[in-house]
């Protein structure tokens, strides 16, 4: 049985990629994937189209991982040679393979069009490798066999052609080759509290164990601790996949989350990928709820965070100033009533120094809660803050006041 491919690295091959001229979207895609999988991503690289750095790169990626993904040069221009530099970094030539060829030909012949001969490239295979239908161009893809049990995966770079290649025919045949070890992955959403405080908070000894990793990440809507753990073997390695080997990587995601929630729980308000129109949406579910939201001094942040929900029955821009507190208030009973809607939420945001000052109001059925608070900055990014933060207050109080692990636990599941 093959070895199983528990690393690898990403090579993203395109001058357009080096020179900035279009976003590298398919290795964070495939990063994420491979993740999931329980596969350790080592590197992820973007190369020009230079064919000695792109050979040098598949030559060193193979003697580091266990698997090497690369998207582009798959063209058949002079300037696409990922099929040349693989060949040359395992030491092999390629030649037009016949039913490749054919299947080009009779691509142009459909369309009623001279077939270009330059084309031909895209028909070449190596001894080691087996192509990779494309349906959605004229590229194949090359699954490569090296030795010691490791493989290549050449995949074009346009997405429309890379996502369906990757999933249709690429994954599967990884899956049958063996692929990746138990893991569990949780991801707990924070808000209220900066990166560098949670980390003081959990201290070095969690985050710097190796299994479970925990780790913390600034994200634009929430701070997020990730915790990652495997399946432990005597040797402190990790286990070959088995029905136990999730079940005790669960266990040491457990543990690990307990201890995360005992330092910072009282921040979490999510988990997975979640966001927060996700949560407050749920939370108006439960209650069989709509809402109406008027905010001043935003820019319409707090409308562009929840985005275009069918619970939101009006998001309105206020030109008139909500000085006082009082006026937040008239402005959600308004609202509320304009919008027909079961809860009405105002809020004002104005500089307060170099900071951002924000009033919200919520008025629900049967109750309403006001609040301040002070987003960090001011401008653009304190907007913004200012709508987070009168997010937070939406949700707690639709919560019953309560960021708690029972009601984080009640949100739908992204599966992370």
């Amino acid at each position: 049985m093959p070895r199983r491919l528990l690393t690898a690295e990403i090579l993203s091959v395109g001058s357009e990629l080096t020179v900035g001229e279009t976003r590298d979207t398919n290795a964070a895609e495939l990063a994420a994937a491979l993740t999931a999988a329980g596969v350790r991503v080592n590197r992820i690289t973007a190369l020009p189209d230079e064919f000695g750095t792109v050979r040098e790169a598949f030559t060193a990626g193979v003697a580091r991982s266990d698997l090497v993904i690369s998207t582009g040069g798959l063209g058949p221009t002079p300037d696409d040679l990922t099929r040349e530099a693989i060949a040359a970094a395992v030491g092999e030539t390629p030649a037009v393979d016949p039913g490749l060829e054919r299947w080009l030909r009779d691509l142009w012949k459909r369309r009623g069009v001279p077939f270009p001969e330059l084309n031909l490239k895209q028909a070449w295979l190596i001894p080691s490798a087996i192509a990779l239908p494309n349906p959605n161009g004229t590229a194949p893809g090359w699954w490569v066999d090296v030795p010691g049990d490791r493989v290549v995966l050449a995949l074009p770079g346009p997405p429309r052609e890379m996502r369906p290649m990757w999933h249709d025919e690429a994954m599967p045949r990884l899956r049958r080759h063996g692929i990746g070890e138990p893991v569990v992955i949780r991801t707990l959403r924070l808000t209220g509290i900066g990166e560098s405080q949670v980390a003081d908070l959990l201290g070095e000894t969690l985050l710097r164990a190796p299994n479970p990793v925990v780790a913390t990440y600034a994200r634009a809507d929430a701070v997020d601790v990730r915790i990652s753990a495997t399946a432990p073997t005597a040797d402190g390695g990790t286990a070959d996949p088995r029905a136990d080997g999730l079940r005790a990587a669960s266990a040491l995601a457990d543990a690990a989350e307990e201890r995360v929630l005992q330092a910072v729980g009282r921040h979490v308000w999510a988990r997975g990928s979640i966001g927060w129109s996700d949560a407050i949406g749920a939370a108006l579910e439960t209650a069989g709820w709509s809402m109406a939201v008027a905010e001043h001094g935003t820019g319409g942040s707090l409308a562009a965070l929840l985005g275009d929900v069918a619970w939101l029955r009006i998001a309105e821009r206020r030109a008139d100033p909500l000085a006082r507190t009082a006026d937040v208030e008239r402005a959600a009973a308004s609202i509320r009533e304009r919008g027909g809607a079961d809860v009405g939420v105002a809020m004002s945001a104005r500089p307060r120094g170099r900071d951002t000052a924000v009033s919200v109001v919520v008025v629900m059925p049967a109750a309403s809660h006001r609040e301040r608070r002070v987003a960090f900055l001011g401008g653009n990014l304190g907007r913004q803050r200012a709508a987070l933060a009168a997010a937070d207050v939406i949700l707690t109080t639709l919560r019953g006041g309560n960021r708690s692990l029972e009601a984080v636990g009640a949100l739908p599941s992204d599966g992370r």
